[in-house]
C-alpha cells in the first residue's frame, strides 16, 4: 500500500500529543531562564541556520510572541559585518566554527541576555561554537534539538562536543535520525517533522514564560499583530523600552 499524507499526519499527531508531557520539566526550565532574563531587562537571542531559522522566527519578532527578542542569522555577516554577499553561497558555512564569534560580536548583546540555539542535528561547527561562546560569556542557554539524531551522528566541531552537551536546558523535538518519519520501500525516508515539533516547543516555552511574568505581577511584553489597527502603536511603544537592543527586518 502506498504511503499517504494521512500516514504522515498520524505520525506527527502522535509526536505532538506526547511532547508536552515528555518535555514538561524542560519547558519549565526554559521558561524559568527566559522569565529571569526578561525580569532583569534582558533580551532573548535566537539563532538557527537552514530550516532551524524558521524556529528562531517563531521566537523573535512575531505576533503573539515576546517583544524583547532578536533573531541572529548567518546573514548578519553581510548585513552588519560588511562581508560580501557571496559568503552566504557557501553550502558549508554553518559548519564553520570560526563565524560564530563574529555573529556574537555583531549582535547587541547584554550580560543579562539569554540565548536559544536551534539545531535539530546539533553538531555543526557554527552552532556548537556559538553555544560554547554563549556559556563562556555567562549567558543562559537553551538548546532546541533532536537528541535521537544528535546522539546518532558524529560531532563536526573540533572539540567533539555537541549542542545539547553545552546547554543549561535541552528541549528535545523528538525527530528521528535524518528527521524524516516515513520509510520508502527501496530505502530512504521522507516526511520531515522537526520544524513542526520544534515550533510547538518554542510556543510552549513562550507561553510558560508569559505565565511566569503574570504570576510575578509583571505585564508581559507581547506583540500584537501588525495587521490589526491598534497593532503598530502597541508594538512601537513596547519596542521603545528596548531602544538599541532590538533588530527587526533583517
Amino acid at each position: 500500500m502506498p504511503l499517504t499524507g494521512a500516514d504522515y499526519v498520524a505520525v506527527v499527531t502522535e509526536l505532538l500529543a506526547k511532547l508536552p508531557a515528555q518535555q514538561e520539566k524542560e519547558i519549565a526550565g526554559a521558561a524559568d531562564l527566559l522569565a529571569a532574563s526578561l525580569g532583569a531587562g534582558g533580551v532573548v537571542n535566537a539563532f538557527g541556520s537552514g530550516h532551524s531559522e524558521a524556529i528562531a522566527m517563531e521566537i523573535a519578532g512575531r505576533a503573539g510572541g515576546l517583544v524583547p527578542t532578536n533573531r541572529l542569522t548567518l546573514r548578519d555577516l553581510v548585513i552588519f559585518g560588511g562581508e560580501p554577499p557571496s559568503v552566504l553561497q557557501d553550502p558549508e558555512l554553518e559548519r564553520d566554527p570560526r563565524i560564530a564569534r563574529r555573529i556574537y560580536e555583531l549582535a547587541p548583546v547584554a550580560p543579562q541576555d539569554v540565548f536559544v540555539i536551534i539545531s535539530s542535528s546539533g553538531v555543526n561547527g557554527c552552532v556548537v561554537e556559538l553555544a560554547a561562546l554563549v556559556k563562556e560569556r555567562g549567558h543562559g542557554l537553551i538548546a532546541l534539538t533532536s537528541l535521537r539524531h544528535s546522539r546518532a551522528v558524529p560531532a563536526r566541531h573540533p572539540s567533539g562536543r555537541k549542542l545539547f552537551e553545552l546547554a543549561d536546558v535541552v528541549l528535545d523535538n523528538g525527530a528521528p535520525r535524518g528527521d524524516s518519519v516515513l520509510e520508502l520501500p527501496g530505502g530512504g525516508s521522507f516526511g520531515a517533522v522537526s520544524t513542526i515539533t520544534s515550533a510547538l516547543l518554542a510556543q510552549l516555552m513562550v507561553a510558560e514564560t508569559v505565565s511566569r511574568l503574570l504570576a510575578a505581577g509583571q505585564a508581559p511584553p507581547v506583540y500584537l499583530s501588525a495587521n490589526i489597527p491598534e497593532g503598530d502603536a502597541h508594538n512601537q511603544a513596547l519596542e521603545a523600552r528596548y531602544a538599541g537592543r532590538l533588530r527587526r527586518g533583517a
